[in-house]
């Protein structure tokens, strides 16, 4: 479903995508695990058409994100780690205008938005201004635009930063529920985010990945737990010049 081959994005003289490689089968959820300014939201962008990369290949459901950017954008639902609300507009108008600007037939429009409120829980407060809502709520709407054309792959940058922990446990389930429809992808610095979640995570730090594997059954190449080798990596002894 995914494919990023040797990815490398340069912001000036700085670095922050190093050649990095992964894929992503269909129906999966990975996790980005890494500290802030690891590169996560780089590769976030670039995945989902939102920013030009400096080199490399990446391909979303066969297209190109860089010479086929509109049908990658079509297939991909990209929740940025602010979600893009309008405050004021309600629920239900805000989730029907981005269905309009995702080009759904007006015929299917309305049905569609009833499904991705009661799919994100958000019946109850459909007709609710969105600038009154917890922000709990507000990222559940945040989920429902991404989901509302119905994408083949859903891109979800740090979903869980700032809720409580009710909140955190309800974005969780409906992260999990995903997966059964679509491909996800998943980025944070919190490690039970990842060990909650996710089927796979990918250590990445410096613009590099450091490790890959199954969430359930995790070995660095050094034979750490994945709690272990995150742990180094936020205490700055696991780096890329190090493995």
């Amino acid at each position: 479903m995914i494919e990023v081959q040797q990815l490398v994005k340069r912001y000036g003289d700085f670095t922050a995508l190093h050649g990095i490689s992964f894929s992503v089968p269909k129906g999966q959820i990975v996790g980005l695990l890494g500290p802030n300014g690891a590169g996560k939201s780089t590769t976030m962008k670039i995945l989902s058409a939102f920013m030009p990369a400096s080199s490399g290949k990446v391909t979303v459901a066969g297209f190109d994100v860089f010479d086929d950017s509109m049908e990658v954008k079509r297939r991909v639902g990209y929740l940025p780690e602010n979600p893009p609300l309008y405050l004021e507009m309600g629920v239900r108008e805000y989730i029907d205008y981005v269905g309009e600007l995702k080009k759904i037939e007006s015929t299917k429009r309305a049905s569609r938005t009833d499904f991705v409120l009661t799919r994100c829980g958000l019946t109850g407060v459909s007709n609710r201004i969105i600038g009154t809502l917890s922000k709990g709520y507000r990222q559940r709407v945040g989920i429902a635009q991404a989901l509302v054309h119905d994408p083949e792959v859903v891109i979800l940058d740090e979903p869980t930063v700032g809720l409580d922990p009710v909140q955190i446990v309800e974005i969780r389930n409906l992260i999990k529920g995903l997966s059964s429809s679509h491909t996800v992808i998943l980025s944070t610095h919190i490690l039970p985010e990842v060990t909650m979640t996710c089927d796979r995570v990918l250590l990445i730090n410096r613009g590099h990945v450091l490790s890959d594997g199954p969430v359930s059954d995790f070995t660095h190449k050094s034979g750490e737990t994945l709690e272990q080798a995150y742990i180094r990596i936020v205490a700055g002894d696991l780096t890329p010049a190090s493995v």
